[in-house]
């Protein structure tokens, strides 16, 4: 061993446990361990042990190769000059491998022999080493299994050693210092050829002799013919291969002789055809760079680019994709990575994904779902399609409905049965509606079947009011509850040119949820198939409008390196041969990659791309290929395909295209069963094969891309497309009829829909076929996807006879009552009411038009036209044998409510409750003074209502109660209720409630008005959780308008109670507003902004939260003198005032308040509260007492209030007596501050963290006038944490400052 050798040895003894061996010893000794390997192995398994311990050896070769090239690649950068042959010489290079103890046995050192022990290679006479090690970030990436699913393939990376000082570079080594010249390019790459040669077969035998290629070629050109014509007749090179100098076949027929693989045969023959320096040799290497390039290939995939691949039959061989890999997408990739991961910080955000039909969205987006899964999200995806544009809404509910059975399959029984409380507490009676739409709920929540309401006969009204706002924003509470950073959603919509607005109004109603949802939205769709005005650039504007981050891609062609990489792999071929012809499939497909893959597979198929078994490599004819008049449209290239495919598969694509982008596998086993479609299957197994279809585990089956189903769409002539879909309808229907097919009977009814004109000339299948319709369209609406059910009604109506109103009169009576429903609940109110109008004139009985007049009425209301409602009721009413009076008089009211009122005292227990109304009249009676009592409220004097909510509670007195007795009770109680009579009226109150209850109605008004009545009676924090619930249970059910009135007085109450911080107040009612903006309300919005007017000062005086958008007393002067915004308006007003200790300006609108808050109820005492206390700051301030008795006054009435609202106001009365003695017993301090300390005391109880903090700032005050300052301290800083609790950095830095003062 050389000097150098063993100083290097030393060196690498020292830093590593690395054994240094000359390239010539390591490959003998390679040999010698595979022979003893196979030697110790056993018969069986002998012949696996042979191949595997080959492999092994190869990938240790090819290690060695590669370290070898970049030695060589880093030596002019190095200053060490090759001017030597042998400098590039087997003899040159030493293998650096993992070191084996002496203590082991041979036999065990052999068992520690491995394909990756490969450490390093070292140049002898320089001394340059270079370091082979796989990054340690991926390492854990190819954690070794059983012998047969070991990961070979190696991501390698080369470093010269830090070693390399100690070795000593010699002058004559070194650049510069030395007379001696470069070896050439063409030399360096014969030399490095016969490296390779040596490397991988063991000997120098066979290989040219180097001198033939330093001049030029003298051998006769008819010699060189004579050997190519030989070799291809052996099975060697074709005219296509031929190289520039034949000498070398030999060298590489060696090679393959011996097994060595293809790969490695060619890399040596593209060195030698560059060594001959010839531009006959296509594929020769341009320089060194690029075998490092190629070896690093073979390293990273071994089984794709090294090893041979085993082919039985040259027909059978296919293109190897990677339909995993995403090509030349990086940066779109790391993109849709980097949204993700904010949104698992708690935002929602939306990605969207343009691109040509084929340009990989999909899978781009494909790329993320392990990322999801691994964080513990959750992925759930719908496709559009051109034939299910009439029911969009169905694929997304459809895709939350199987969200529910990936969490039950995930979650834990507790963790499941939390989730089945919170479902509960959050939807209330609303879980029933839930479950119409998602069915797998009752997976999570057991009891949700058992209130799932359904659609019968038309006469309930339980989805009347629904509409696509209401079903997402139910499907929201849903999102909110499941969704969290930790357990992120990603809603994938694939195909958004086919969704229409209902669907991406509900993606909207997600995204700008800021309530607790997590959920990251992408969405794909072909640019070049929406036009302008399509709703998804509204989406994209909405969601900018609403602060929602939106993401833009665009996808367009792969790039030609790209493009080669595809291609490379598809071929098993190195990309620089596969260039020229990557460069032309570019051309003809523009880089889509889907269609360079049919592109491929057409090449193949046309036997202009072959496997040559000989060559062990696909072969093509590049002037051949160009010269090809290939279509361009690759929709052409597979309905090319397809025609040449046999008949039992052309059926099998037909029938799945009529059906959409996939079918379920029931559906092919239905169609089975007809001995038309009995052969419908067969083709099954080959559409699979060719890869045009896919069978799925939830028991679909696929195409495999849009354009596959397009082209086998295009398969069946225009004319015959009805037909077919007639056909097909026709005949599920026939084997389906009286099965429970479940959603199947959509299809079944869309199918045989498409053939109208063919049922309208057969009278036998009319009314058949309207019955299916309608049975659809009852399914639809029981899903609460009223556009389906509307288009299906709609079909079914057009079925129906001319005479159908004789003929089949319950039919058409039931078809055109739900059909004006699920019109009424898209939106579709023209419509709707010219259906009813229609059943009204039509329908033969008072009786039968009931359900049509009250959907009108409701109708009316939610258009803002009470005149006609009211107008209708009163018709109806005298129909039904009632009195309406023409005018409702003070005195007809002044009389009804004491008469109803004693009417209620006299039943002295609550068992009447019990007795339900039987007679169907006067259940309709009761029905529609409900709806002309609303219609009065905004049509007729202020107190009108009362007298028809006096007539319906004593119906239900005399009679028995009905589903609308609650909402009575509750109404009359909030006009009745006056402090003397709280006791009694709160009786009424909680009696509309069990009623409620007993009827599992859901009304939100009942909620309003309880809380109108009960809200100050029972604790405020109370009062704003279950008014929070009704607005969530008001957009839920549709009554957007009693929603937002349960969210206003919410809010109220959360002010009064101080149950939330400021800051999460403000974010509340900010979402409020927000959603406002949809939904038009502006009596709402305006009380919302006087709300938020307060919370924002009181926070910081609105320095960073805002107070620019608020209410301006023009805009509660509109509404008419001593309405309740004014009231709100200036209550607000003294409230903040008071808060920011503008003495003067609360008073002032305390006598505003007072002025036009006439009658005695329970808001108006929050007021007097305040306005006590201001006066009593007041006499402080001026020692002008003559104030003091009207303090006493609220203080005397206070008592009774407190008395009847022991948690909301006893708190206050405290307070106020506390202050009172501080004025009036100055010398009895021990009694005043006791009455601090109950007052702070109550306050805590009540959780009023606003007013505890108040009181200890009031006690802290009159300790001060004590000169008490420690008891001052310690009160000032109990009022410090109260406001630092409550949000309030006004009050906070007030209480600092008197701190600072004490503390000086």
């Amino acid at each position: 061993m050389s000097k150098k050798l063993l100083m290097a040895a030393a060196a690498a003894k020292e830093e590593h446990q690395v054994e240094i061996i000359l390239l010539r010893n390591w490959i003998e000794g390679d040999a010698d361990a595979a022979e003893d390997h196979l030697s110790s192995a056993g018969d069986q398994s002998r012949s696996y042990k042979k191949k595997r311990t080959s492999r092994e050896s190869m990938i240790r070769k090819v290690t060695v190769a590669y370290g070898i090239v970049e030695l060589l690649v880093r030596c002019p950068t190095n200053n060490v000059l090759l001017d030597d042959d042998a400098k590039i010489g087997i003899d040159n290079f030493a293998v650096c491998v993992s070191k084996k103890t002496d203590r082991l046995s041979s036999q065990q050192q052999q068992s520690l022999s491995s394909w990756d022990d490969i450490k390093g290679v070292r140049m002898v006479s320089s001394g340059l080493s270079l370091s082979i090690e796989e990054p340690s970030y991926l390492s854990c990436l190819f954690e070794k299994g059983g012998e047969e699913e070991d990961q070979m393939g190696r991501y390698l990376e080369v470093e010269l050693d830090a070693a390399n000082a100690l070795v000593g570079i010699t002058k004559t080594d070194c650049r510069g210092n030395t007379e001696g010249k470069e070896i050439s390019k063409f030399r360096c790459h014969y030399l490095l050829a016969k490296i390779l040669y040596q490397l991988f077969t063991n000997n120098d035998d066979r290989f040219p002799d180097g001198n033939h290629h330093q001049g030029d070629d003298d051998e006769p050109a008819h010699k060189k013919a004579k050997k190519a014509q030989l070799l291809e007749k052996e099975g060697g090179f074709p005219y296509y291969e031929c190289v520039s100098d034949l000498s070398s076949i030999t060298a590489v027929s060696g090679m393959q002789q011996l097994e060595v693989p293809a790969s490695i045969c060619r890399m040596v023959q593209n060195l030698l055809e560059s060594a001959s320096d010839s531009e006959s040799g296509v594929d020769a290497y341009k320089t060194i760079e690029e075998v490092g390039k190629d070896l690093h290939l073979l390293l990273l995939d071994p089984d794709r680019f090294l090893f041979d691949r085993e082919a039985r039959s040259t027909d059978k061989m296919q293109l190897l994709y990677r339909k995993e890999k995403l090509y030349g997408r990086d940066k779109e990739e790391n993109l849709i990575t980097d949204t993700f991961c904010r949104v698992t910080r708690g935002r929602n955000e939306a990605f969207f994904i343009g691109g040509f039909s084929g340009s990989g969205k999909s899978m781009l987006v494909d790329t993320l779902r392990v990322n999801v899964k691994n964080v513990g999200g959750y992925v759930i995806k719908h496709k559009f399609d051109a034939m299910s544009q009439d029911r969009p809404l169905s694929g997304v509910i459809s895709a939350l409905n199987q969200l529910c059975l990936m969490i039950k399959k995930r979650l834990s029984p507790r963790r499941l049965a939390e989730l089945s409380e919170k479902l509960k507490d959050d939807f209330g009676d609303d879980i029933g509606l839930l479950a119409r739409m998602l069915p797998n709920i009752c997976l999570l929540s057991p009891e949700c079947s058992r209130l799932s309401v359904g659609v019968d006969d038309g006469n309930t009204c339980t989805s009347d009011k629904m509409n696509p706002r209401s079903v997402s924003f139910t499907l929201l509470r849903f999102v909110r509850l499941v969704s969290s950073p930790k357990h992120p959603i990603m809603l994938f919509l694939d195909d958004l040119q086919w969704a229409d607005d209902a669907a991406l109004d509900m993606v909207r109603t997600f995204l700008s949820d800021t309530m607790g949802s997590c959920m990251f939205f992408v969405g794909t769709y072909r640019d070049n198939e929406v036009q302008v005005g399509h709703a998804l650039f509204d989406l994209m504007e909405n969601l900018e409008i609403s602060n929602v981050p939106t993401n833009k891609v665009s996808l367009t062609g792969l790039d030609q390196a790209s493009l080669n990489e595809m291609i490379s792999d598809a071929l098993c071929l190195y990309p620089r041969i596969c260039k020229s012809l990557s460069d032309i499939v570019f051309q003809k497909t523009k880089g889509n990659p889907f269609f360079v893959l049919e592109f491929m597979q057409s090449l193949q198929s046309r036997g202009l791309l072959q496997y040559d078994p000989c060559l062990k490599r696909w072969v093509w004819n590049e002037d051949t290929i160009r010269a090809e008049e290939i279509t361009g449209n690759v929709l052409h290239l597979l309905s090319s395909k397809m025609n040449q495919l046999p008949n039992d598969m052309q059926l099998l694509l037909k029938v799945m295209a009529c059906f959409g982008t996939s079918t379920k596998e029931s559906v092919i086993g239905y169609l089975e069963e007809s001995s038309e479609y009995s052969e419908v299957r067969n083709g099954l197994e080959g559409a699979i094969s060719d890869g045009f279809v896919a069978v799925y585990a939830e028991g679909y089956i696929k195409f495999v891309h849009d354009k596959v189903r397009e082209a086998a769409y295009n398969l069946i002539p225009d004319g015959d497309k009805k037909q077919l879909h007639y056909s097909l309808g026709k005949t599920l229907y026939s084997i389906c009829e009286g099965k429970d097919v479940g959603n199947t009977i959509f299809l079944i009814a869309s199918q045989i829909n498409h053939g109208k004109e063919f049922i309208e000339k057969d009278d036998a299948l009319r009314i058949p076929v309207a019955k299916l319709n309608m049975k659809a369209g009852k399914m639809a609406l029981d899903g609460c996807d009223h556009k389906m059910a509307y288009s299906y009604f709609l079909a079914s109506e057009s079925l129906l006879p001319d005479d159908s109103w004789e003929s089949c009169y319950d039919l058409s009576l039931l078809v055109h009552l739900l059909m004006a429903r699920a019109a009424n609940s898209s939106c579709r109110y023209d419509e709707a009411e010219l259906t009813l109008y229609k059943i009204c004139k039509r329908a033969r009985c008072l009786q039968d038009k009931l359900p049509a007049y009250f959907l009108l009425v409701t109708i009316f209301l939610a258009q803002g036209n009470p005149v006609d409602a009211y107008t209708t009721c009163s018709s109806i009413l005298a129909q039904l044998g009632e009195t309406v009076p023409d005018v409702v008089t003070v005195e007809m009211v002044g009389c009804i409510i004491p008469e109803t009122l004693s009417m209620y005292s006299r039943v002295y227990s609550d068992d009447w409750l019990e007795k339900n109304m039987k007679d169907p009249k006067l259940c309709n009676i009761v029905k529609f003074y409900s709806v002309i009592g609303i219609a009065a409220y905004f049509c007729k004097p202020t107190h009108s209502p009362a007298y028809f909510v006096c007539k319906m509670v004593q119906m239900s007195l005399r009679n028995g109660v009905c589903q609308h007795t609650p909402l009575a009770l509750m109404q009359l109680s909030t006009m009745v209720i006056q402090i003397n009579n709280a006791a009694s009226v709160h009786r009424i109150a909680k009696n509309a409630l069990v009623l409620s209850e007993k009827f599992g109605t859901s009304d939100q008004k009942i909620c309003i008005n309880y809380y109108l009545v009960a809200g100050h009676l029972e604790p405020y924090l109370s009062g704003s959780n279950h008014l929070r619930k009704g607005f969530a249970s008001g957009l839920s059910g549709g009554d957007s308008n009693t929603a937002f009135f349960c969210a206003g007085h919410g809010v109220y109450f959360s002010i009064l109670s101080g149950d939330k911080d400021l800051t999460s107040l403000l974010k509340e009612i900010d979402y409020y507003l927000l959603l406002l903006e949809t939904y038009k309300n502006e009596l709402a919005k305006k009380f919302l902004l006087c709300y938020r007017e307060t919370v924002a000062t009181l926070i910081d005086r609105g320095e960073t939260t805002g107070i620019d958008a608020k209410l301006s007393y023009a805009d509660a002067y509109d509404l008419g003198p001593g309405n309740k915004l004014l009231e709100v308006l200036y209550f607000q007003e003294v409230f903040r005032n008071y808060w920011l200790g503008y003495t003067e300006r609360c008073h002032h609108y305390a006598l505003k308040s007072l002025d036009i808050s006439k009658q005695e109820n329970f808001f108006i005492y929050n007021m007097k509260f305040y306005h006590a206390l201001n006066l009593l700051d007041m006499i402080k301030k001026k020692t002008n007492y003559a104030k003091t008795l009207e303090v006493v006054e609220i203080i005397e009435s206070m008592k009774i209030v407190a008395s009847n609202a022991e948690t909301n106001f006893r708190n206050k009365l405290e307070l106020l007596e506390a202050e009172h003695y501080g004025l009036t017993a100055y010398r009895e301090s021990a009694v005043t501050l006791r009455a601090y300390d109950t007052a702070i005391a109550s306050a805590r109880k009540a959780g009023f963290v606003h007013e505890q903090g108040l009181a200890c700032e009031k006690a802290g005050f009159y300790a001060k006038r004590l000169k008490d300052n420690d008891r001052s301290l310690t009160y000032f800083n109990q009022a410090l944490e109260c406001y630092k609790k409550w949000g309030s950095s006004v009050k906070v830095g007030f209480i600092e400052k008197e701190l600072g003062k004490l503390n000086v």
